[in-house]
Protein backbone atom coordinates (compact mmCIF):
# COMPACT_ATOMS: atom_id res chain seq x y z
CA UNK A 1 0.00 0.00 0.00
CA UNK A 2 1.38 3.39 -1.02
CA UNK A 3 2.34 5.88 1.65
CA UNK A 4 1.46 9.60 1.68
CA UNK A 5 3.77 11.64 -0.53
CA UNK A 6 5.14 13.58 2.43
CA UNK A 7 5.42 10.74 4.95
CA UNK A 8 9.11 11.45 5.58
CA UNK A 9 8.19 14.93 6.78
CA UNK A 10 6.75 13.32 9.91
CA UNK A 11 10.32 12.47 10.92
CA UNK A 12 11.71 15.98 10.43
CA UNK A 13 13.73 17.39 13.28
CA UNK A 14 16.85 19.50 13.69
CA UNK A 15 20.04 18.95 15.61
CA UNK A 16 22.24 21.19 13.49
CA UNK A 17 20.19 21.33 10.28
CA UNK A 18 17.85 24.23 9.53
CA UNK A 19 14.48 22.88 8.39
CA UNK A 20 14.21 19.33 9.70
CA UNK A 21 16.76 17.75 7.38
CA UNK A 22 18.53 15.82 10.18
CA UNK A 23 15.46 13.73 10.95
CA UNK A 24 14.50 13.17 7.31
CA UNK A 25 18.03 12.08 6.40
CA UNK A 26 18.15 9.68 9.36
CA UNK A 27 14.87 8.04 8.36
CA UNK A 28 15.80 7.94 4.67
CA UNK A 29 19.10 6.18 5.39
CA UNK A 30 17.28 3.76 7.68
CA UNK A 31 14.82 3.02 4.87
CA UNK A 32 17.60 2.40 2.35
CA UNK A 33 19.29 0.04 4.78
CA UNK A 34 22.56 -0.32 2.86
CA UNK A 35 25.14 2.08 4.25
CA UNK A 36 28.87 2.57 3.98
CA UNK A 37 29.18 5.31 6.61
CA UNK A 38 30.49 8.11 4.35
CA UNK A 39 29.02 11.56 3.63
CA UNK A 40 30.05 14.73 1.79
CA UNK A 41 28.98 18.32 2.35
CA UNK A 42 29.81 21.52 0.50
CA UNK A 43 29.77 24.42 1.43
CA UNK A 44 30.29 23.02 4.83
CA UNK A 45 30.70 26.36 6.64
CA UNK A 46 32.35 25.59 10.00
CA UNK A 47 31.23 21.97 9.98
CA UNK A 48 28.29 22.54 12.32
CA UNK A 49 26.39 25.72 11.43
CA UNK A 50 23.19 24.63 9.61
CA UNK A 51 24.99 21.39 8.76
CA UNK A 52 23.20 18.39 7.25
CA UNK A 53 26.11 16.05 8.08
CA UNK A 54 27.33 17.05 11.55
CA UNK A 55 24.93 14.72 13.34
CA UNK A 56 26.06 11.77 11.21
CA UNK A 57 29.69 12.55 12.01
CA UNK A 58 29.32 13.36 15.71
CA UNK A 59 26.62 10.86 16.70
CA UNK A 60 26.70 8.11 14.07
CA UNK A 61 30.46 7.74 13.55
CA UNK A 62 30.35 8.69 9.89
CA UNK A 63 33.45 9.46 7.87
CA UNK A 64 33.15 12.65 5.86
CA UNK A 65 34.63 14.94 3.26
CA UNK A 66 33.75 18.51 4.22
CA UNK A 67 34.48 21.19 1.63
CA UNK A 68 34.43 24.91 2.34
CA UNK A 69 35.71 27.68 0.06
CA UNK A 70 35.86 30.57 2.52
CA UNK A 71 39.30 30.59 4.27
CA UNK A 72 37.99 31.80 7.64
CA UNK A 73 35.18 29.25 7.75
CA UNK A 74 37.62 26.57 6.65
CA UNK A 75 39.87 27.37 9.62
CA UNK A 76 36.84 27.05 11.90
CA UNK A 77 36.00 23.75 10.19
CA UNK A 78 39.48 22.43 10.85
CA UNK A 79 39.37 23.58 14.45
CA UNK A 80 36.11 21.69 14.97
CA UNK A 81 37.02 18.46 13.21
CA UNK A 82 40.81 18.58 13.04
CA UNK A 83 41.30 15.77 15.54
CA UNK A 84 38.84 13.42 13.83
CA UNK A 85 40.73 10.94 11.69
CA UNK A 86 37.52 10.12 9.82
CA UNK A 87 36.98 13.69 8.56
CA UNK A 88 38.74 15.05 5.48
CA UNK A 89 38.48 18.88 5.36
CA UNK A 90 39.09 20.72 2.10
CA UNK A 91 39.48 24.41 1.39
CA UNK A 92 38.07 24.57 -2.14
CA UNK A 93 35.20 25.85 -4.25
CA UNK A 94 33.27 23.09 -5.97
CA UNK A 95 32.54 24.02 -9.56
CA UNK A 96 31.35 22.39 -12.75
CA UNK A 97 34.53 22.18 -14.83
CA UNK A 98 36.86 19.18 -14.91
CA UNK A 99 39.42 21.06 -12.83
CA UNK A 100 37.14 21.91 -9.91
CA UNK A 101 34.28 19.40 -10.06
CA UNK A 102 33.33 17.28 -7.07
CA UNK A 103 34.56 14.22 -8.96
CA UNK A 104 38.03 15.72 -9.18
CA UNK A 105 38.12 16.71 -5.51
CA UNK A 106 36.81 13.39 -4.20
CA UNK A 107 39.24 11.44 -6.36
CA UNK A 108 41.94 12.59 -3.92
CA UNK A 109 40.21 10.82 -1.03
CA UNK A 110 39.37 7.25 0.01
CA UNK A 111 35.60 7.79 -0.18
CA UNK A 112 33.70 5.00 -1.98
CA UNK A 113 31.96 5.77 -5.25
CA UNK A 114 28.44 5.10 -3.89
CA UNK A 115 28.68 6.88 -0.55
CA UNK A 116 25.60 7.49 1.58
CA UNK A 117 24.90 11.21 1.51
CA UNK A 118 25.82 14.29 -0.52
CA UNK A 119 24.72 17.71 0.75
CA UNK A 120 25.03 20.64 -1.67
CA UNK A 121 24.57 24.23 -0.51
CA UNK A 122 26.53 26.85 -2.45
CA UNK A 123 23.87 29.53 -2.92
CA UNK A 124 23.75 29.57 -6.69
CA UNK A 125 25.44 26.99 -8.89
CA UNK A 126 24.09 23.98 -6.97
CA UNK A 127 22.37 22.66 -10.12
CA UNK A 128 25.51 22.87 -12.24
CA UNK A 129 27.75 21.42 -9.52
CA UNK A 130 25.51 18.35 -9.19
CA UNK A 131 25.15 18.02 -12.95
CA UNK A 132 28.94 17.77 -13.20
CA UNK A 133 29.07 14.78 -10.82
CA UNK A 134 29.37 11.67 -12.98
CA UNK A 135 31.95 9.38 -11.34
CA UNK A 136 30.42 9.30 -7.87
CA UNK A 137 26.86 8.23 -7.14
CA UNK A 138 25.64 9.04 -3.62
CA UNK A 139 22.56 7.20 -2.37
CA UNK A 140 20.98 10.41 -1.05
CA UNK A 141 21.39 13.96 -2.35
CA UNK A 142 20.25 16.98 -0.35
CA UNK A 143 20.43 20.06 -2.56
CA UNK A 144 19.33 23.64 -2.05
CA UNK A 145 16.71 25.18 -4.30
CA UNK A 146 15.54 28.80 -4.51
CA UNK A 147 12.39 28.85 -2.32
CA UNK A 148 11.09 32.04 -3.91
CA UNK A 149 10.33 30.10 -7.13
CA UNK A 150 6.92 28.51 -7.57
CA UNK A 151 6.45 24.75 -8.06
CA UNK A 152 5.66 25.08 -11.78
CA UNK A 153 8.68 27.26 -12.63
CA UNK A 154 11.64 25.60 -14.34
CA UNK A 155 14.50 28.01 -13.70
CA UNK A 156 18.24 27.41 -13.77
CA UNK A 157 20.71 30.20 -13.20
CA UNK A 158 23.56 30.65 -15.65
CA UNK A 159 26.62 28.52 -14.96
CA UNK A 160 28.54 31.45 -13.52
CA UNK A 161 30.37 31.45 -10.16
CA UNK A 162 30.00 35.24 -9.88
CA UNK A 163 26.19 35.22 -9.54
CA UNK A 164 23.86 33.87 -6.87
CA UNK A 165 20.41 33.19 -8.30
CA UNK A 166 19.89 29.52 -7.52
CA UNK A 167 17.56 27.14 -9.32
CA UNK A 168 13.96 26.07 -8.85
CA UNK A 169 12.89 22.79 -7.30
CA UNK A 170 11.22 21.79 -10.58
CA UNK A 171 14.51 22.26 -12.44
CA UNK A 172 16.39 20.18 -9.87
CA UNK A 173 13.72 17.48 -10.08
CA UNK A 174 14.16 17.40 -13.85
CA UNK A 175 17.94 17.10 -13.45
CA UNK A 176 17.50 14.39 -10.82
CA UNK A 177 15.41 12.25 -13.15
CA UNK A 178 17.99 12.70 -15.90
CA UNK A 179 20.62 11.42 -13.47
CA UNK A 180 18.48 8.53 -12.22
CA UNK A 181 17.24 10.00 -8.93
CA UNK A 182 13.78 10.50 -7.45
CA UNK A 183 12.40 13.14 -5.09
CA UNK A 184 11.46 11.73 -1.67
CA UNK A 185 11.09 14.85 0.49
CA UNK A 186 11.35 18.62 0.53
CA UNK A 187 12.06 21.21 3.19
CA UNK A 188 11.77 24.99 2.99
CA UNK A 189 15.05 25.24 1.06
CA UNK A 190 16.14 21.70 0.15
CA UNK A 191 15.06 18.93 -2.16
CA UNK A 192 16.02 15.44 -0.98
CA UNK A 193 16.57 12.87 -3.72
CA UNK A 194 17.36 9.15 -3.65
CA UNK A 195 19.05 6.91 -6.19
CA UNK A 196 16.15 5.48 -8.20
CA UNK A 197 17.14 1.90 -7.36
CA UNK A 198 16.11 2.58 -3.75
CA UNK A 199 12.98 4.61 -4.50
CA UNK A 200 10.54 1.65 -4.31
CA UNK A 201 11.56 1.19 -0.65
CA UNK A 202 9.87 4.52 0.17
CA UNK A 203 6.51 3.40 -1.27
CA UNK A 204 5.66 6.92 -2.50
CA UNK A 205 3.07 6.79 -5.27
CA UNK A 206 3.11 10.49 -6.23
CA UNK A 207 6.47 12.24 -5.86
CA UNK A 208 5.71 15.12 -8.21
CA UNK A 209 6.95 18.53 -7.10
CA UNK A 210 3.36 19.65 -6.50
CA UNK A 211 2.68 16.68 -4.24
CA UNK A 212 5.94 16.91 -2.33
CA UNK A 213 6.06 20.67 -1.79
CA UNK A 214 2.73 22.05 -0.62
CA UNK A 215 4.03 25.08 1.28
CA UNK A 216 5.12 27.91 -1.04
CA UNK A 217 5.11 30.60 1.63
CA UNK A 218 8.23 32.33 0.27
CA UNK A 219 6.79 32.66 -3.26
CA UNK A 220 5.67 36.07 -4.57
CA UNK A 221 3.07 36.16 -7.34
CA UNK A 222 2.97 38.84 -10.03
CA UNK A 223 -0.14 39.24 -12.19
CA UNK A 224 -2.18 41.92 -13.92
CA UNK A 225 -5.75 43.12 -14.11
CA UNK A 226 -7.69 43.45 -17.35
CA UNK A 227 -6.83 47.15 -17.32
CA UNK A 228 -3.05 46.53 -17.15
CA UNK A 229 -2.63 47.20 -13.41
CA UNK A 230 0.18 45.06 -11.99
CA UNK A 231 -0.48 43.32 -8.67
CA UNK A 232 1.95 41.72 -6.21
CA UNK A 233 0.64 39.06 -3.86
CA UNK A 234 2.08 36.28 -1.71
CA UNK A 235 5.27 36.74 0.30
CA UNK A 236 5.93 40.11 -1.34
CA UNK A 237 9.47 40.51 0.00
CA UNK A 238 13.00 39.75 -1.18
CA UNK A 239 13.65 36.86 1.27
CA UNK A 240 17.37 37.42 1.79
CA UNK A 241 17.31 41.24 1.76
CA UNK A 242 14.02 41.84 3.59
CA UNK A 243 12.95 44.52 1.10
CA UNK A 244 9.27 44.60 0.19
CA UNK A 245 8.15 44.78 -3.43
CA UNK A 246 6.73 48.23 -4.18
CA UNK A 247 3.62 47.60 -6.25
CA UNK A 248 3.27 51.24 -7.25
CA UNK A 249 6.75 51.21 -8.80
CA UNK A 250 6.02 48.09 -10.82
CA UNK A 251 3.34 49.65 -13.03
CA UNK A 252 4.04 49.71 -16.75
CA UNK A 253 1.11 51.87 -17.82
CA UNK A 254 0.34 55.42 -16.69
CA UNK A 255 -2.92 55.64 -14.76
CA UNK A 256 -4.89 57.22 -17.61
CA UNK A 257 -4.10 54.21 -19.85
CA UNK A 258 -5.06 51.63 -17.21
CA UNK A 259 -8.35 50.66 -18.82
CA UNK A 260 -9.60 47.58 -20.57
CA UNK A 261 -8.35 48.32 -24.15
CA UNK A 262 -11.81 47.91 -25.70
CA UNK A 263 -12.92 50.88 -23.58
CA UNK A 264 -10.21 53.24 -24.87
CA UNK A 265 -11.24 56.42 -26.62
CA UNK A 266 -9.72 56.99 -30.08
CA UNK A 267 -7.12 59.27 -28.54
CA UNK A 268 -6.22 56.78 -25.84
CA UNK A 269 -6.01 53.96 -28.40
CA UNK A 270 -3.69 56.04 -30.59
CA UNK A 271 -1.43 57.02 -27.69
CA UNK A 272 -1.46 53.47 -26.29
CA UNK A 273 -0.28 52.12 -29.64
CA UNK A 274 2.60 54.61 -29.71
CA UNK A 275 3.40 53.85 -26.07
CA UNK A 276 3.45 50.09 -26.73
CA UNK A 277 5.74 50.48 -29.72
CA UNK A 278 8.11 52.72 -27.75
CA UNK A 279 8.08 50.51 -24.64
CA UNK A 280 8.59 47.23 -26.49
CA UNK A 281 11.40 48.70 -28.62
CA UNK A 282 13.07 49.98 -25.45
CA UNK A 283 12.70 46.59 -23.75
CA UNK A 284 14.01 44.60 -26.72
Amino acid sequence: MAKPSQWLHEHAHDVTSQFGEDGIIEKALETIGQRDGWCVEFGAWDGKHLSNTHTLIADKGYSAVLIEGDPQRYQELCARHGERENVVPMNAFVGFEASDSLDTLLDKTAIPKQFDLLSIDIDGNDYHAWNAVTTYRPKLVVIEYNPSTANDVDFVQDADPTINHGSSLLALDRLAKEKGYELIATTTTNGIFVDAQYFPLFEIEDNSVRAMRTDEWLVTHLFCGYDGTVFVRGYGTLPWHEIKYNESRMQFLPKWLRKYPHNYSKTQAFVADLYNRWFNKRSA
